[in-house]
């Protein structure tokens, strides 16, 4: 039961920030703060462009949400697949399945995070700031 009490608040937190990014545009500059890494280094961090990014998705617009942040945009359909998995296990209709607790998983994650990193603050990074 408590892992069901952890899906529902995971997805009911999902559909709140959901609703509120597709209500309110981040570019708008409305309710959102800004990237502090990006305030003291003047560099974007691996997140940056992602809340506008996810709005532009939300709003059905791929590409213009793959070049604010085409990690993140990535990334969502990998996210919603471990959700899933995670709820339908939560239930009772399958297991969730071992892979996606070996480390490697973890430190190829880590990589390509801070990979992205460094490419997006280099002058061959092709996207918009």
């Amino acid at each position: 039961m408590h892992r069901r009490l952890q899906v529902g608040a995971v997805w009911s937190i999902i559909a709140g920030a959901a609703t509120y990014l597709f209500l309110f545009d981040p570019a708008a500059g409305v309710a959102y703060p800004p990237c502090p890494f990006r305030m003291l280094t003047g560099l974007q961090c691996p997140g940056c462009g992602a809340a506008r990014g996810l709005h532009q998705l939300l709003h059905g617009h791929p590409i213009a949400a793959f070049e604010l942040n085409p990690l993140v945009i990535t990334a969502v359909p990998l996210l919603l697949l471990l959700l899933l998995s995670f709820s339908r296990s939560a239930y009772g209709r399958g297991k969730m399945s071992e892979k996606f607790h070996q480390s490697k998983y973890g430190w190829i994650f880590l990589a390509v995070v801070v990979g992205f990193w460094i490419f997006r603050n280099t002058p061959l990074y092709p996207f918009a700031s």
